[in-house]
């Protein structure tokens, strides 16, 4: 398989934000694919492999993240997280 390239820009919409229930599943969707994803909040850029590196971006309600995704797997990857964050983490 040829390796791939997937960049994302997404909204974390759910009222509190990026908070410790879906970082996890964030988390826990990012290791289910062999691709890095590295997910940028202003200047900062962590692992989204992580759950500190996610938990310290603080990304609450509106905030604004851009994945960079890079793999064999990059595509689905970006379409199952596109998913779960267009989901809300499953929150209301």
């Amino acid at each position: 398989m040829s390796q791939q390239s997937v960049t994302l820009t997404v909204v974390i919409r759910n009222k509190y934000g990026l908070h410790a229930r879906p970082a996890a599943l964030f988390v826990e969707m990012c290791n289910r694919f062999e691709s890095e994803v590295e997910v940028l909040k202003d200047s900062l850029t962590v692992n989204g492999k992580n759950i500190l590196d996610i938990m310290m971006l603080g990304a609450e309600e509106g905030v604004e993240l851009i994945l960079n995704i890079n793999g064999t797997d990059a595509e689905t990857a970006a379409e199952h997280l596109r998913n779960l964050i267009d989901t809300n983490f499953g929150e209301n």
